[in-house]
């Protein structure tokens, strides 16, 4: 068998291959556009399309996404960063229901590897998880060295939903206070860095939220009866939270509050103060050189039999 290789013949000219990677990195930034959409009702899409959008708006909108993409792309620089050094991160991200922790850990996770950046968004404990050590499920999920791990809620579930529905008992909930300082005291000796965060929503903004979510049958989903009595329960949350700050807001490992009325602004501010936390640097990035494919006169690349061809009804 004869073998040898060649540069792969192109069919394109060079202006047609420009333009086909130009497509390929709008196709890459609509992921984005999409996500976008999942922050407008349909009312607001349907009477804002870019002819009848307000300049102001349409120039805050190009400034949201430019200063995105911006710090985006420190976060892929804060990776190369993670894995190069073998630091390990967790980012614990707390608030009420529909303040907007998941759509920031999108928007942080997005452009990621998620073999380096992964979330943990732990279930309700099971009958099992519930005789264990409280800490104990989520230790199973924290970083080795190069990793992110950001917490979509975490330990603290304790110290808010657990002691407003009575899912805990009085001793429980003072021995949680007890223990997680020097909990999270062992992390950072363990050469874990933990940044914790709370999305903080005024009761008007999160009514508003909830009725945007029951309104939209894409979003019906984020809504469970515990949403519903979270809600009723607003100012049992407010007392809870202010007592987990006095108790666990402590030196080695403060809260940091995001002012989460505005979700673009709570995304790109957090993801900005993040950022700062850390000292990361960039790395030069090796040349990277696409290799010619070895090609054999004798192969011949069998036909895809129709029967199991995806129909292409787009």
């Amino acid at each position: 068998m004869h073998q040898h290789t060649r540069e792969l013949p192109l069919d394109l000219n060079e202006e047609k291959l420009v333009q086909r990677i130009r497509r390929d990195l709008a196709d890459s930034n609509d992921e984005e556009f999409e996500l976008e959409l999942e922050d407008r009702n349909l009312d607001e899409m349907a009477d804002s399309t870019l002819d009848t959008e307000s300049e102001a708006y349409r120039n805050s909108r190009k400034l949201y996404f430019r200063e995105l993409f911006q710090l985006q792309g420190e976060l892929v620089k804060l990776q190369d960063w993670v894995v190069k050094t073998g630091q390990k991160i967790v980012i614990l991200f707390e608030g009420r229901d529909a303040a907007g922790k998941g759509g920031t850990i999108k928007r942080i996770t997005q452009r990621l590897n998620p073999r380096v950046c992964r979330v943990a968004a732990l279930p309700a404990p099971n009958a099992r998880e519930q005789t264990q050590w409280y800490f104990q499920r989520y230790v199973a999920h924290l970083p080795g060295a190069g990793e992110i791990v950001l917490f979509d809620r975490s330990w603290y579930n304790r110290a808010g939903v657990e002691r407003v529905m009575g899912f805990c008992s009085d001793a429980q909930y003072e021995e949680f206070f007890r223990s997680v300082p020097e909990f999270e005291k062992m992390l950072l000796r363990s050469g874990i860095t933990l940044i914790k965060y709370w999305f903080s929503i005024s009761d008007e903004e999160q009514q508003l939220r909830f009725l945007g979510r029951i309104h939209d049958p894409l979003k019906q989903w984020k809504l469970s009866p515990m949403d519903m009595e979270s809600r009723r329960r607003w100012e049992e949350y407010t007392k809870a939270k202010e007592v987990m700050f006095e108790r666990t807001h402590i030196p080695e490992s403060p809260w940091w509050v995001v002012q989460a009325d505005d979700k673009k602004k709570a995304r790109l501010n957090c993801i900005h103060h993040l950022l700062s936390q850390l000292p990361y640097q960039e790395f030069e990035q090796p040349t990277i050189m696409l290799p010619p494919r070895e090609r054999n006169d004798d192969y011949v690349r069998l036909p895809v039999p129709d029967e199991i061809l995806v129909p292409q009804v787009y």
